[in-house]
């Protein structure tokens, strides 16, 4: 078994566009929430999202045109860029897989063409848009910007899915069946997934609060990360600069319910991934929360920590109160908060944080600043609609390993 390295990341985001500009906001506790603009949101009662703003893919990009593909495949296909550029590498081929996560894929796409057959009749939809739709664009736009014709594949498992791609890619690259990965997630905010969301009665009125006592919702958002993935000898043998160790991963599905989270499968799903990275929960010292700032979610995430940590539970924050929930991108962002809490000593914050939940207990959520620490191991929490759970682990590397 061949150990796995981080060695290059690429966020897109409504906080900031890459590894630099992504470090300092997690570090400031910025706010990426802003009125909606990409849809006439007049009608809704929220109207805030986490947009990424001025996105223009054209800037750098450097294979494949804008025109060709949606907006979330140029979302992961930026990302990809941004992450190969930050580890170095130039040159990708058959030993590179390329894996994203999305929960709409390009459901913009189906709104248009279905404005447009509502207001022009059965007519024959734009082509073009129509060609776009299909979610393994994502994937394939990405490698086709890096170059890259390894195993190509787009998860649809909702809002755990970029934890799915990072957990697959540690499994190609851990057994030898690739030399590097590209993996992460992407989706766009659209007028689909808000209207669900608001109809659901769960976005947040004016800021996402976790682990809040008032908290009263989530807010959609969107973007693109990504994360290359190498195996510790390869990343080596180039003199790569690596942020962290993959030590391993989990997934469970709750099978019970559509969209609530289930206490007693998601605390299944961390200790399986303490023991399969050969971890106790006594070596986390900081988790990543899914913390999404709906009163459902943030009880049942904790509960789940109970249940696994007891009474010491590590600190816990959720960037999601500065992004907004980007769905099939949400942990991938999580994984990189991760890798850069590690490798750069600090714990990212949960901003707007005013009162703490009796209901919930005792709890460290980092409330409002990032705060200095040594840490050694990382948990990145991803859960989602349809019973999806999915953990990822994080180590810092020693100078002996």
């Amino acid at each position: 078994m061949h150990r796995v390295v981080i060695t290059g990341v690429g966020p897109v985001s409504s906080i900031g566009v890459g590894a630099a500009e992504f470090e300092a906001a997690l570090r400031a506790g910025k706010s990426g929430i802003s009125p909606i603009r990409s849809f006439d949101s007049s009608g809704f009662e929220h109207r805030l999202a986490g947009e990424v703003q001025d996105f223009d893919p054209a800037a750098y990009l450097t294979r494949i045109s804008p025109d060709e593909h949606g907006h979330a495949a140029l979302f992961a296909a930026v990302a990809a860029r941004l992450a190969a550029d930050d580890a170095g590498l130039a040159e990708f081929g058959p030993d590179t897989a390329v894996l994203m996560g999305t929960n709409s894929g390009e459901v913009r796409n189906i709104v248009a063409l279905a404005k447009a057959w509502h207001h022009n009749g059965p007519s024959i939809p734009e082509p073009d848009i129509a060609g776009q739709i299909s979610a393994n664009r994502l994937a394939l736009a990405a490698a086709r910007e890096l170059g890259a014709t390894g195993e190509t594949l787009t998860f649809g498992t909702a809002c755990a899915a970029g934890n799915y791609a990072i957990g697959y890619a540690f499994d190609l690259l851990s057994t030898g069946a690739a030399s590097v990965a590209i993996a992460g997630g992407a989706d766009s905010v659209n007028r689909f997934t808000h209207a669900g969301f608001h109809r659901l009665g769960a976005l947040a009125g004016e800021a996402c609060r976790p682990f809040d006592r008032d908290r009263d919702g989530m807010l959609t958002a969107e973007g693109g990360v990504a994360l290359v993935m190498e195996t510790l000898d390869g990343a080596r043998a180039r003199g790569a600069r690596i942020y962290a160790e993959v030590l391993g991963h989990a997934m469970t599905c709750d099978a019970s319910h559509p969209t609530a989270p289930d206490t007693a499968s998601i605390a299944r799903c961390m200790r399986a991934s303490h023991t399969r990275a050969g971890l106790t929960p006594s070596d986390i010292g900081y988790i990543c929360a899914h913390g999404t700032g709906t009163r459902v979610n943030d009880q049942v995430e904790t509960a789940a920590f109970r249940e696994v940590f007891g009474t010491a539970i590590p600190p816990v924050s959720s960037i999601k109160s500065m992004l907004g929930h980007s769905m099939g991108a949400a942990s991938g962002f999580g994984a990189v908060a991760s890798v850069l809490a590690l490798s750069s000593s600090f714990l990212p914050p949960t901003i707007n944080h005013r009162f703490a939940d009796p209901e919930l207990g005792p709890l460290d959520p980092v409330p409002n600043e990032a705060r200095r620490a040594e840490l050694n191991v990382v948990q990145n929490n991803g859960f989602g609609f349809g019973g999806n759970n999915s953990i990822t682990l994080f180590g810092r590397l020693s100078c002996e390993s």
